[in-house]
């Protein structure tokens, strides 16, 4: 299966590892011929703004949506949770609008603040998950329709909706397969 890694700015190279080490074909988006050709997307973790900036300049912001409300799955780590979201709270920024969550931005402190938890994760079985947060947002409102997979302190860091999966946490700075295994094998 090829799976695309939004290559605008963010931890990249780390999500292609982590596709490859699941047996599938890791491609770089950068253009609107590479989406096209994936069958599943990654929205890496970043910086929000200058991604969806770029996104938008490229036009890759409108095919991304077009694109999962034809069906593609698509999962957002930090960053690309925050560009998925419905709701950035007190931002106006580019986003996707594509899972009905309103996200905080940094809502556990800036970049000296970042730290590492075991996380229990429904539907990943086996031992916690060792998640990584760096300048982590949460999901502040979920909707109806959103299944919560995770929290933290309580709060929502993991969830999904439909064939859209979002985390606070980066499960590309692990060695734990995991979370990039539920994704790939889930039939959304």
């Amino acid at each position: 299966m090829k799976i695309g890694v939004l290559d605008l700015q963010g931890a990249v190279e780390e999500h292609i590892h982590m596709v490859e080490q699941c047996g599938h074909q890791g491609i770089r988006v950068k253009t609107l011929e590479d989406l096209n050709q994936v069958e599943k997307l990654i929205l890496p973790g970043g910086e929000s703004t200058t991604i969806g900036r770029l996104a938008s300049i490229y036009g890759l912001d409108k095919a991304i949506i077009k694109k999962a409300k034809e069906g593609l799955p698509i999962f957002g780590t930090c960053a690309g949770m925050i560009l998925l979201a419905q709701e950035i709270e007190g931002y106006q920024q580019v986003k996707f609008d594509l899972i009905d969550i309103t996200v905080e931005r940094n809502a556990f402190g800036r970049q000296v603040d970042s730290f590492e938890a075991k996380i229990k994760i429904k539907g990943i079985k086996g031992e916690n998950f060792r998640a990584v947060f760096i300048r982590a947002p949460y999901i502040k409102r979920a909707g109806e329709e959103v299944e919560i997979l995770a929290e933290f302190e309580n709060k929502i860091i993991m969830a999904r909706q439909g064939k859209i999966l979002v985390s606070a946490f980066h499960p590309e700075l692990t060695d734990d397969l995991r979370v990039h295994q539920y994704f790939l094998g889930k039939s959304f």
